[in-house]
């Protein structure tokens, strides 16, 4: 919106994490919101699935087995703003990558940085010189701000530690945090989150498991708070073409639209900025929007995949740590009948997947039976193909401005986080506020 204050209608298309987010965003700022979404359901990449199978339950499942940190600020505010009560729907844990033997880091409640110095000092399975070794690679860390240099992987920055500590820690969770192997994920957005999530403040590395399926933790109560407030929603309409338009900046599916945010994921984005381009008579426009587009398909992405099965005994916890190796996919095992779902379901999350979910399934039924000691019977396999962006050392990646008139959200735009919900989010309500003239993102 221009210096005036009339009220401009904005087109949001995408309702995951962070179209919603830009959504509600752009509607606290006075805007007019159309919604557009190809799904008949909201959340994107993060959204709830219904399962049936005859040897399991019906039950609500989720696209993929997601975990949210205390750190995750702008998130549990979201939900809070749209009548979600965080403590009601997440099970909030001290910071625990735990085995089934009861190895690993766990993390006591108290307040940074006494809550890792305390865990390291008290981790079972390490020895005291990794553990020393770790307590002092951290106090480098932080001693050196959480940076390094843009093209550092997490290799090297652990270069030198104990192989036990990169096995049953960093690689671990690095690969969960960022959906990319250590040796090559960003050492830089590796320091973001550990910040953020270590020292950041009492609970910032708090796990938040959900008890409800992902609809019921933002989206649902997100769309039906728009649809209240006089927000226009189209859901199972998947957005055709985006053209400059004579009277107002944009038309959609030849509709107009005052200002247009792309809350898609980067190839839709991308597709609807190269159709952009070739309406616009400005060259300069039509050049920039040429380059945002090519520079979100030139993104590299990487999968997750959730094996759910039946198991024949109850998790020591909600959540372990699983060793991951060839063979042996997943990283981590939820008990979803500690969580509120079906009592024997659990979920193996395999980041930075690759195989045919047959083979997956098979492995993990191995590796179920080798590290946790039972026997487990798959009854669904879902796969994110494109789950996240490769999260790589000095990647560039999309700005939310787009062109004018035109903005970006998502989990791939620019900013410091991974491609996680909070990143979606935070980059959802700078896009719908900067949409709103009321804020550079």
């Amino acid at each position: 919106m221009s210096g005036n204050n009339r009220r401009n209608h904005i087109a949001v298309v995408g309702a995951g994490w962070a179209g919603l987010a830009a959504a509600i965003a752009a509607h606290e700022a006075g805007q007019a919101i159309t919604v557009f979404e190809a799904a008949r359901s909201p959340g994107g990449r993060a959204r709830t699935v219904q399962h049936h199978h005859s040897q399991a339950p019906t039950a609500a499942l989720d696209n993929g087995q997601h975990i949210l940190i205390g750190a995750y600020t702008e998130t549990l505010a979201l939900m809070r703003r749209v009548g979600v009560d965080p403590d009601q729907v997440l099970l909030r844990l001290p910071l625990a990558l735990v085995d089934a033997r009861g190895q690993g880091l766990a993390l006591p409640d108290l307040p940074p940085p006494w809550d890792a110095l305390v865990g390291i000092a008290r981790t079972r399975g390490w020895s005291w010189s990794e553990r020393l070794a770790l307590l002092r690679r951290a106090l480098d860390w932080r001693l050196g701000g959480f940076t390094c240099s843009p093209g550092d992987t997490v290799a090297d920055l652990c270069h030198g530690l104990p192989a036990r500590l990169w096995d049953d820690f960093i690689e671990p969770l690095c690969v969960s945090a960022l959906n990319t192997p250590g040796d090559q994920a960003s050492g830089e957005v590796f320091l973001r989150v550990l910040r953020d999530a270590l020292f950041g403040g009492r609970g910032g590395s708090h796990l938040l498991l959900p008890r409800t399926d992902l609809g019921g933790l933002l989206p649902d109560a997100a769309l039906a708070w728009l649809r209240a407030r006089g927000a226009s929603v189209h859901l199972g309409r998947r957005v055709q073409s985006l053209c400059a338009a004579r009277n107002t900046a944009w038309e959609i599916d030849g509709e107009p639209f005052d200002v247009v945010v792309l809350a898609t994921p980067a190839w839709d984005a991308a597709r609807l900025c190269r159709q952009a381009a070739e309406s616009r008579p400005d060259g300069g426009a039509a050049a920039r929007l040429r380059a945002w587009s090519e520079q979100a398909r030139a993104l590299t992405h990487t999968a997750i995949t959730t094996v759910y099965a039946l198991g024949s005994t109850p998790l020591a916890r909600p959540m372990l740590a699983l060793r991951a190796a060839p063979g042996a996919p997943a990283q981590f095992v939820f008990d979803r009948g500690q969580l509120g779902g079906p009592s024997g379901m659990l979920a193996f999350v395999v980041s930075a997947s690759a195989g045919e979910r047959t083979v997956l399934a098979a492995q993990v039924t191995q590796q179920a039976r080798d590290q946790l000691g039972q026997a487990i019977r798959p009854v669904q396999v879902l796969c994110e193909r494109r789950a996240t962006f490769a999260c790589t050392p000095g990647l560039q990646r999309p700005a939310t401005a787009v062109a004018p008139a035109l903005w970006a959200a998502g989990d791939f735009v620019a900013g410091p986080y991974p491609a996680t919900l909070e990143g979606a989010v935070r980059s959802g309500l700078a896009a719908g506020r900067a949409a709103s003239g009321r804020e550079r993102p």
